[in-house]
């Protein structure tokens, strides 16, 4: 059976799947974060804070790797790609995927730390099983 990645990676992205979402540290090591996600223009977007981990290393080397496991864990794919963060919209952002995985807007704004929306623009998919 022949899988898409590409298409395997819209129909994950739409679902309530988390991600695994993989930076690069300034020594060269992996980080890892969880994410929630989903599908904009084909692309993933995900939200974070200014002052993380993840947006300091995205900053710095915009190179990432996103995993997203089928709930069911039995169908994964691996997108990697280039990030793009933004501050525009990333608030409304928040409460949208908040509402996707949680029915409830977003409720973990912190005074004084702004939001970042963040795009993949994907250049791989591999499809895992």
């Amino acid at each position: 059976m022949s899988v898409d990645p590409q298409a395997l990676a819209a129909e994950l992205l739409a679902g309530r799947n988390f991600g695994h979402l993989g930076t690069v540290n300034r020594d060269g090591s992996v980080q890892v974060s969880p994410v929630w996600v989903h599908i904009e223009d084909g692309r993933p977007v995900f939200n974070t804070a200014e002052g993380r981990v993840k947006w300091r290393n995205i900053e710095r080397d915009p190179r990432v790797t996103l995993e997203v496991i089928d709930a069911s864990g039995y169908r994964s794919v691996e997108i990697r790609g280039r990030a793009v963060m933004t501050r525009d919209g990333a608030r409304a952002h928040a409460d949208e995927l908040a509402m996707k995985y949680t029915g409830e807007p977003f409720d973990n704004f912190e005074q004084g730390v702004e939001r970042v929306k963040v795009t993949i623009e994907p250049e791989r998919y591999l499809f895992h099983h």
